[in-house]
This record gives C-alpha cells, structure tokens and sequence, in this order.
C-alpha cells in the first residue's frame, strides 16, 4: 500500500513588499545539506486531525513565532515524490505577514527577499524554484 502524505507551504509577503526564506538545519535536514545552504519557504506535513490552513498556522508559528491572521492563497499543487512506498503533495500558499521571525531549532538563518532577489537565487528549494519559474507570485 501507498502511504500519501500532504506538506503545506507558504510564502509569506511582509509590509515592505519582501519575502521570507529560511535555511534549514544541516543537523536536523541533512539530506537538504547535501545541495548546500539551500533557501526555502515555511512549511511542512500536515496533521490530519486539522485543516489546511490550521496546519499552515501551526508550521509558521513552529517555525518562525509569526501568526497568520488573513486567509493564505492557494497558489499550486505539486507532486514532489512519487515512490513505491509514499506519495507526497505539496500545497503551496501565499499570505501577508507581520513582524519578525524567531527561528526555531529546525532552523538556521532568514532573509527577506525582493520577487527580483528570489529569482536571481541559486540555492533555492527545486519545488519552490518550479513554481517560481512559473511566474506564480508577484
């Protein structure tokens, strides 16, 4: 049997008009670290006990100590694994955001970006890359 597991993710817009990335842990996400000091936005798997958006609230509150209070966009669905054993979807929203982050241990450095900054990065998570390529946001 096929496990499917769902991530949300958001890019979150602060006043400035920026956007904010973070840079996981290379204790924590070793298998991210092997690309290097790849750039990526807040997010991870859902809890099925709760909705889309409670997720969404909770892995940005986990993640950076920011709290949502406007209904995010929904922007893609992407199939970002698809083996024997697991299928996984990601849901990628867009939301504004106020203040700034506290990182938690899962992380190691944030940024603010400007649309033209982002797409001018190397090091940027390949989902995140695709979608942005794609002229999603903005």
């Amino acid at each position: 049997m096929i496990e499917l597991q769902v991530g949300v993710k958001v890019l979150l817009q602060n006043r400035e008009g920026k956007y904010l990335l973070l840079q996981r842990s290379p204790e924590k996400y070793p298998e991210v670290w092997k690309f290097g000091d790849v750039w990526d936005i807040v997010g991870g798997r859902i809890d099925v006990k709760f909705t889309l958006v409670e997720n969404l609230k909770r892995e940005i509150m986990e993640e950076t100590q920011l709290e949502l209070k406007e209904e995010p966009r929904l922007v893609a669905a992407q199939d970002i694994m698809r083996l024997s054993e697991k299928h996984v979807v990601r849901l990628t929203y867009t939301a504004s955001i106020e203040g700034e982050p506290r990182l938690d241990a899962d992380h190691i450095a944030y940024k603010w970006f400007s649309l033209e900054e982002l797409k001018t990065l190397d090091k940027l998570d390949i989902y995140f890359k695709e979608l942005l390529d794609k002229g999603l946001f903005g």
